[in-house]
């Protein structure tokens, strides 16, 4: 069995500053083991890749011939993995980390999810509605939604606070 690293030691100051590259291969590093032990400890077999792009940290988790890795692919468990490995990050590395998640192929899965989910938006605006609001989801959703929504001739704002913030589409 191996040995987890230590999260333990919590530094309240967050760093909020734009990371380089070397910070964000660094998370990576830092979440890659993080995962590798959660995977340990639940004896799901998956290899991971990490990447940096856009400012942000980037670990996949994909299922080797046969692997199990889609126990845990659910978009709903990515985003609880993918925030307890940005806190584990961010406890180690002192930073706020903005880490990207995938597991078997969830953000594809997600990302089909949102496309679904504002076409109907979009509908019911063809439909004479004013404004559509779509459910609350996180900042990288929103993001998701908002590049979905202006590439579809329509614009789009987030409204709300903290885990109510939620978009609504509008006509251009």
């Amino acid at each position: 069995m191996s040995t987890s690293p230590d999260y333990s030691s919590v530094d309240t100051s967050v760093d909020r500053a734009p990371a380089t590259v070397e910070q964000l291969e660094e998370e990576g590093d830092v979440a890659a083991d993080f995962i590798e032990g959660l995977l340990d400890i639940a004896d799901i077999d998956g290899d991971l890749d990490l990447d940096v792009r856009a400012g942000r940290a980037y670990v996949s988790v994909q299922a080797p011939e046969g692997g199990s890795v889609s126990l845990i692919a659910d978009p709903d468990t990515v985003q609880a993995l993918q925030e307890l490995t940005r806190i584990a990050v961010q406890n180690r590395t002192g930073r706020f980390s903005r880490l990207i998640l995938d597991v078997g192929g969830s953000r594809d899965t997600r990302q089909r999810q949102l496309e679904q989910l504002v076409g109907r938006a979009i509908d019911r605006l063809e439909g004479g509605a004013s404004q559509a609001s779509l459910p609350a989801m996180s900042s990288y959703e929103r993001k998701l939604v908002h590049d979905i929504v202006a590439e579809r001739g329509f614009v789009s704002e987030s409204y709300g606070d903290g885990a109510d913030r939620h978009t609504v589409i509008r006509r251009a």
